[in-house]
């Protein structure tokens, strides 16, 4: 089960996913690409399932998602399905981040 919170904003009851969802953006070849997916999975772990999640698609196998997001160039990642990273982060960069995200989560 993934983590939610309840909110009331004006008498209005708000349950609120506490689960990241990354995408790492990628093509077949692309050494880039592998290091990026590795980058994720590393950090993903570090914060846990629970809380952030993380899975690679493959821009010729989703291409219609991949046009709706605008993503031109691999490796490209987004969070919560907004494009946030155009080339390979560091680690330090993508924790950051899903820090931040996190946060804004967490705000009521």
């Amino acid at each position: 089960m993934r983590p939610a919170t309840l909110s009331v904003h004006d008498g209005i009851f708000e349950m609120r996913d506490m689960t990241i969802n990354v995408e790492v953006f990628s093509s077949p070849g692309c050494g880039k690409c592998d290091r990026a997916s590795n980058v994720v999975r590393k950090v993903a772990e570090e914060f846990g399932i629970d809380r952030v999640y993380w899975r690679e698609v493959n821009v010729l196998d989703e291409l219609d998602y991949v046009v709706r997001l605008g993503i031109f160039a691999t490796p490209s990642i987004a969070i919560d399905g907004k494009v946030v990273f155009t080339s390979l982060p560091t680690a330090r960069a993508l924790r950051k981040r899903l820090q931040q995200k996190l946060a804004e989560l967490a705000v009521f």
